[in-house]
């Protein structure tokens, strides 16, 4: 019996080595996690958010002190969350995250980008002494919950999707890269003439073109047309009578002159004649 005691101490020993020690994995994060899901928690109350990256340094150095100040979370009345940016694209999108790590300060929907010293003593005194409040809040127009900014994040998402697809044609399936670019080039066509057959659709139920018909007159309206038609040409008629009786007129009156100049030439030829002489 003593033989297999003495082989007990060390077993447990190792144990604890391999396992580490207990309060270790008792220990629970008071950092919450933000994903596309639940991020309008972030709309009610007074929040503090980091964006990180697993493989950032900066990211690495600052996480003690960001599990140290989040433990004063209850005290300052105040959530500390954390958003991992490789596993949500979309609300890297929707907050423009340009740098890593970048904080957040929220309070009832308002955000405000934190630019101090990152140390738990200086997140404690932004909270305590409300710092926040010298801070000028993002535009509602660029807010994470703007109609541009959702659009923003819909774009990301699709971004990573199409390097998700792009890895699996290459890594997956075996296809070159060219290959890849091809599908997807194929995809770009065939959605944009959808996208137009689907905009033309639409337009013409919207505003549907006006085509031009004969439109049949009624007969009341054609007789009314009519009848001033009929009286112009009546009246052109009657003009086109008077001048030519006129012109009859003035030939018959010519006429008349002729023969009566003839006699009073003739009747005045030999009275001529005996003057000269």
């Amino acid at each position: 019996m003593a033989p297999s005691g003495c082989l007990a101490v060390p077993l447990a020993v190792l144990v604890l080595l391999l396992c580490g020690p207990p309060w270790t994995h008792g220990r629970r994060s008071n950092v919450r996690v933000i994903t596309d899901e639940n991020w309008r928690e972030l709309l009610e109350g007074d929040w503090m958010i980091e964006f990180y990256a697993p493989w950032c340094p900066a990211c690495q150095n600052l996480q003690p002190e960001w599990e140290s100040f989040a433990e004063w979370g209850e005290d300052l009345e105040v959530n500390v969350a954390k958003v991992d940016v490789t596993e949500q694209p979309g609300l890297s999108g929707r907050f423009i995250i340009t740098a890593l790590p970048t904080i957040y300060h929220c309070k009832d929907g308002e955000f405000r980008r934190y630019q101090g010293p990152r140390t738990k003593k200086d997140f404690i005194n932004f909270i305590s002494d409300k710092e926040w409040k010298s801070i000028e809040p993002v535009s509602s127009w660029f807010g994470p919950g703007s109609v541009l900014m959702s659009s923003m994040s819909a774009l990301f998402q699709l971004s990573m999707w199409i390097r998700t697809c792009h890895n699996y044609f290459i890594e997956d399936l075996g296809l070159p890269v060219w290959g890849s670019y091809t599908v997807f080039a194929l995809a770009t066509l065939l959605s944009g003439l959808l996208l137009g057959l689907c905009m033309i659709f639409v337009a013409d139920c919207l505003c549907p073109s006006k085509r031009r018909r004969p439109q049949p007159y009624p007969s009341k309206k054609l007789s009314e047309s009519v009848q001033p038609l009929k009286k112009v040409e009546e009246e052109q008629e009657a003009d086109e009578d008077d001048v030519s009786e006129e012109e009859g007129e003035r030939k018959e009156g010519t006429n008349k002159d002729f023969p009566q100049n003839a006699i009073r030439q003739r009747s005045l030829g030999p009275s001529l004649a005996t003057d000269k002489s």
